[in-house]
């Protein structure tokens, strides 16, 4: 019969959710334009909630797919394929700004700003620098337990289907992403220089912000898929939603060993 399915695939019906992503992201985009020359917020921020709603709306078809028994072995496999591209486009997005630092680092300005050979000090003269050995690596060591415990939940599902000690894991991996998130408001609060007015500071807060927005963004995505397991959706079998967490948290460790190696000792 033509309706029956004989393949492995997931045909996707026609969805509204593309359509309104991209109206809402060029939504926030023109309205922090605006935002940014003074005008107003508001666009931003009705941008804003339109691509959350949809981030929502979304990735609830895919949980309600999943349930459906259209996420087969193969849609499975495609899924994981999409968020290693996915990662690796996060891969490239944070070389600019190692590329930025180390350039800057290795070819430093001379004080007036106009040659670009290594006539100037690194870092710039009037940057105090933090101490790496102190609340950077307390961080650090944050971080990694949060990773640690994050396989751990891996782990308890996958080969034990033990959903308790899963539960544990994420809680632990939350609690530390969160922590790691307020000491890093705490640094902030106390440097000793400024975002405008010197390349030291626009690379640092460049770089470990848009780090920490990450930590943020992975926090809630481990939060939802601890939401998720409460609700019974994870099984040894079909768990592609929390490995991509796990996989998420993982590249965010990573890119903070190369900050934490690049920017608070070699380049201090």
């Amino acid at each position: 019969m033509a309706h029956v399915k004989n393949h492995d695939y997931h045909i996707l019906d026609p969805s509204i959710w593309p359509f309104v992503g991209a109206v809402s992201g060029f939504t926030m985009l023109f309205g922090a334009v605006l935002w940014m020359h003074g005008v107003t917020p508001f666009l931003f921020f009705i941008g804003l909630v339109g691509v959350a709603y949809v981030m929502f709306a979304w990735w609830s078809d895919v949980v309600a797919e999943s349930k459906a028994g259209d996420h087969t072995p193969v849609v499975r496999l495609g899924l994981r394929y999409g968020f290693i591209m996915f990662i690796m486009s996060e891969i490239m997005f944070f070389s600019a700004w190692f590329w930025s630092f180390f350039k800057h680092a290795l070819y430093p300005m001379d004080p007036g700003g106009l040659s670009p050979a290594i006539d100037g000090p690194w870092p710039p003269v009037g940057i105090e620098t933090f101490d790496p050995w102190h609340l950077p690596l307390v961080n650090t060591l944050i971080l990694l337990c949060s990773g640690a415990a994050a396989t751990w939940a891996h782990h308890a599902i996958v080969h034990e289907n033990n959903r308790r000690d899963m539960a544990n894991g994420l809680i632990i991996a939350i609690l530390l992403g969160v922590l790691f998130t307020a000491f890093q408001a705490y640094e902030y609060s106390h440097a000793a220089f400024g975002f405008s007015g010197n390349i030291y500071g626009a690379n640092f807060f460049m770089a470990t912000g848009f780090h920490g927005a990450h930590v943020i963004i992975g926090t809630i995505f481990l939060f939802v898929c601890y939401l998720r397991l409460r609700a019974g959706h994870f099984t040894p079998e079909k768990h592609v939603g929390f490995e991509a967490a796990a996989w998420y948290w993982h590249f965010v460790d990573v890119v903070w060993l190369f900050l934490f190696a690049s920017i608070y000792i070699w380049g201090a």
